[in-house]
């Protein structure tokens, strides 16, 4: 039986349970109002009558709703194709409701939590096929909502297809507050896990049609959203409730100082003439504050912060039993980057490093000194290949 025939049925049921309660309500009311005129014993008779057939009727509603659910959960069971390990063999009817339209074209770059970031906003995008407009009435009563997603960039998804025997899944993953020491994944709000599903929370900031407008989010450009719940500060926010030492680090990963060089407003205001119409920022000034704060956490991997300023290597070293020239040297060591730091293409120029941000299509290119200080030096329009990776 299909979802509408299923539906109707339900309607049909409760229709005739309401239609004959009603009926027999009415009736025993008016016999009870013409029992004066009928003598006592007629009267008590028809009363005694009309509560049994209300009863009857009331069981039977209690019966087949008891039947409707015994079958709604034989056809779960069927539709999971449950056998001897339910784990394995259990699946939902789960599919993304609406995706994601962020500010943060790349991983790199996106906040590792919610709220860090107040200026990072998003647009989402509701399927409208899946999901009729009347459903968001009244989400624009509340401050902030939940919104559980789908971690679709994972470099690891593959794996979640394999026999557990054969996914070679990690237990314990490397933390960046505990500078990469590694520690459990359900310790940790990794974004590689047995179900590459994530929880986050961010500020709505308006309703309009079958599209909720937010800021504060984590979110990269293109997240499939599985479902948002309202945030509710009642239940939502625990009292009292505690986390590990090294959680509460916080200064781990703040930046000294966030700078920006003489000529980058030049280069930003040639660049937002081409992004203006679709950007999520009303100005060239807004969208540089969004650097800004973005920039003032350190959004370097692991691998990174642990041999930052590398020194330049010189003209005849050796690159894998080969010795190689400046260009060679040069190019093997951003593929290197780009392979283990999730695409993140870096430049090594003289004693420092250039790192690259990637927001709405631009790509904002910044070096930090060995204080944590920041410097932004210049921001163009993003080539293909750095968007893709």
């Amino acid at each position: 039986m299909d979802g509408s025939k299923s539906e109707f049925l339900k309607l049909t049921i409760a229709f005739a349970f309401a239609s004959l309660s009603a009926s027999t309500a009415i009736s025993l009311y008016l016999w009870r109002r013409k029992s004066n005129s009928i003598p006592n014993g007629d009267a008590s008779d028809k009363i005694k009558e009309l509560e049994a057939s209300l009863k009857g009727v009331l069981e039977k509603c209690a019966a087949e709703r008891q039947g409707r659910i015994r079958a709604q959960k034989a056809l779960r069971e069927a539709l999971s194709g449950t056998n001897s390990n339910k784990n394995e063999s259990s699946s939902y009817p789960m599919a993304p409701i609406a995706v994601v339209h962020s500010c943060f074209s790349t991983r790199n770059g996106t906040p590792r939590q919610p709220l860090l970031v107040p200026l990072a906003r998003s647009s989402l995008i509701f399927d409208s096929a899946r999901v009729p407009q009347a459903s968001l009435e009244g989400l624009e009563g509340y401050s902030h909502c939940w919104i559980i997603y789908v971690f679709h960039l994972n470099t690891d998804l593959e794996k979640l297809w394999k026999h557990p025997s054969q996914s070679k899944f990690k237990a314990k993953v490397r933390v960046p507050r505990l500078k990469g020491e590694r520690i459990g994944v359900f310790a940790t709000r990794s974004p590689h896990r047995p179900c590459p599903i994530g929880l986050t929370v961010a500020k709505v900031e308006a309703v309009r049609g079958h599209t909720v407008l937010l800021s504060g989010v984590d979110l990269v450009d293109g997240t499939p959203v599985l479902d948002i719940k309202p945030y509710l500060p009642y239940c939502d926010n625990i009292e009292g409730a505690k986390v590990p030492e090294w959680v509460k680090e916080d200064n781990a990963l703040v930046i000294a100082s966030v700078d920006f060089s003489e000529g980058f407003s030049s280069s930003l205001a040639n660049c937002w003439l081409l992004v203006e119409k679709k950007s999520l920022y009303a100005s060239p000034d807004e969208f540089q504050l969004l650097i800004k704060q973005v920039l003032s956490w350190d959004i370097r991997s692991v691998s990174q912060r642990s041999r930052p300023h590398k020194p330049s290597l010189q003209t005849d070293d050796i690159v894998g039993n080969r010795v190689v020239d400046d260009a060679s040297r040069v190019e093997s060591f951003q593929e290197n980057e780009a392979l283990e730091n999730g695409g993140e293409v870096i430049s090594s120029l003289s004693s420092d490093t250039v790192y690259h941000l990637i927001l709405e299509g631009l790509d904002v290119a910044y070096r930090m000194d060995s204080t944590a200080n920041v410097s932004v030096e210049t921001v163009t329009l993003a080539s293909q290949n750095t968007k893709s990776n």
